[in-house]
């Protein structure tokens, strides 16, 4: 099994792959939570995305699944405040 840092490292390249033409600013591990199952980790990472062209952009959250056997990135959701 995976240990939580070696999950929110795999969040955050999943992250960065994902958005690879965006500049990501202040990336943050914001929770952690292991599934009830124990299958996967969910881990919430909080950005800046400075080609956000609004007038004041936000801080955003996006939640990822990571299998907590292999490592490998299982999905990503958007996580709302």
């Amino acid at each position: 099994m995976i240990d939580v840092k070696q999950a929110a490292a795999q969040a955050e390249r999943s992250l960065r792959d994902i958005y690879d033409d965006r500049e990501l600013r202040d990336v943050l591990l914001e929770e952690v939570e292991l599934s009830e199952d124990r299958r996967c980790w969910v881990i919430t990472l909080g950005f800046r995305d400075l080609n956000d062209v609004s007038i004041a952009p936000r801080r955003r959250y996006k939640s990822f699944r990571i299998d907590a056997t292999t490592g490998d990135f299982l999905g990503m959701k958007m996580r709302e405040v």
